[in-house]
């Protein structure tokens, strides 16, 4: 099962979106053009979803709803996530989850968050199986603080909604929380989007497993890391786990080293193999090229392909990019590539496909990375060399 439809009303960057999704997109964009707020409505599903979690969570550590709502919102102040869960073989629509809400209190009232609607549709029976709104007789102010999609109870007949939200990975390692990542309380950590828990995420894999996704990954980084010879896991004396990679050097039995040591490119190449290879459904990836070689980042298109191809594997792969060399593929259909462009009433995201600047590009023979790249580049950053930054003048 996967994401094959997005809509978003007033969240965030995006005042009014309708995206279609495959089993692999590529979303680029401007900086600020809201590819990290796209993934977040993603998320923000996930949060109501989890245990421990729900819609008044979800909201809070997001800073409440003026935080949430686009800034281009006008007569309408509601916010709207819609997504549609189809069979990633046969693209026969299983799921329809409609949830609006909009901010009530304030003042020496609480602020939070009020269902004005949550819908449910089921593609099998064909019929909405849920739809709760304000007007409902059932429903007062309390019971529209609460989701359905939040409350075991509620949730039966869709309850494989809840479970796929629950297990929708987001990923986007910072090397200096991984080498770090012994220095905090995991506990208190509210979620691991960064890799402060990734080293204890990976020591709650049963042994079998964790061996048999460190065979594929040594694999990888045989080719990929000069001189690595093999990544291991262990625990120390104290019971905290850690990374270790033999490296072949003059010394006849090579050398260790510890995740402290390993470079930017090397854990965030692990922490991208692993989500790869741990996630069994959909994972947003976040700019993977970071810290990595341009002939790594070609390989990852058909890689992640190939992936999705093996058994109980991750079916669909939503990633975030910059890069040219990852674009340049000639794997990547221009269906895959989602474009955000920013306007004044919010930012719209189209196909490629759907810009006829970009297609006439690529129709003529250009790469999509020669075609795109330009597009989102910031349109007068050129004139950053004009500048006059002789600060003696002023």
């Amino acid at each position: 099962m996967i994401i094959s439809r997005l809509k978003l009303y007033n969240w965030k960057n995006f005042q009014n979106v309708d995206i279609n999704l495959t089993e692999r997109n590529f979303i680029i964009g401007s900086n600020a053009s809201g590819k990290s707020n796209l993934f977040d409505s993603l998320r923000f599903l996930r949060d109501i979803s989890k245990q421990a979690g729900g819609l008044q969570s979800a909201v809070e550590i997001r800073g409440g709803i003026k935080k949430i709502r686009c800034l281009a919102a006008r007569k309408r102040s509601d916010i709207l996530v819609e997504i549609d869960l189809s069979d990633e073989k046969s693209d026969e629509l299983l799921w329809t989850y409609s949830l609006n809400f909009m901010h009530t209190g304030g003042g020496v009232i609480k602020s939070e968050a009020k269902i004005l609607s949550e819908k449910v549709y089921d593609g099998k029976e064909k019929k909405w199986i849920t739809d709760r709104n304000e007007n409902s007789k059932e429903e007062d102010t309390e019971t529209l603080k609460y989701t359905h999609l939040e409350q075991v109870t509620a949730n039966k007949k869709f309850r494989e909604i809840q479970l796929f939200f629950q297990n929708l990975e987001y990923l986007n390692v910072v090397p200096q929380l991984v080498r770090e990542s012994s220095s905090y309380n995991s506990t208190k950590i509210y979620e691991d989007y960064f890799g402060r828990n990734f080293l204890e995420r990976i020591s709650l894999i049963n042994e079998k497993t964790r061996n048999a996704y460190f065979r594929r990954i040594n694999s990888v980084l045989k080719l990929a890391v000069p001189q690595l010879e093999e990544l291991q896991f262990h625990k120390d004396k104290m019971g905290v786990p850690h990374l270790e990679a033999k490296y072949i050097h003059w010394r006849a039995k090579g050398s260790k080293q510890s995740e402290d040591q390993f470079s930017d490119g090397t854990i965030r190449l692990i922490g991208f193999l692993w989500a790869l290879i741990d996630s069994n459904g959909t994972i947003l990836l976040e700019e993977p090229e970071i810290n990595l070689h341009s002939e790594i980042v070609k390989q990852f298109p058909e890689f992640i392909s190939k992936i999705q191809r093996s058994k109980k594997s991750v079916k669909q792969v939503l990633i975030s990019t910059h890069s040219y060399d990852l674009l340049n593929n000639k794997g990547i259909g221009t269906n895959e590539v989602l474009v955000l462009e920013n306007s004044a009433e919010g930012t719209n995201v189209k196909t490629i496909n759907e810009i006829e600047q970009i297609k006439a590009i690529i129709d003529s023979g250009f790469s999509i990375a020669d075609a795109t790249i330009p597009f989102t580049a910031p349109k007068e950053i050129h004139e950053v060399n004009q500048l006059n930054l002789n600060f003696s003048e002023q």
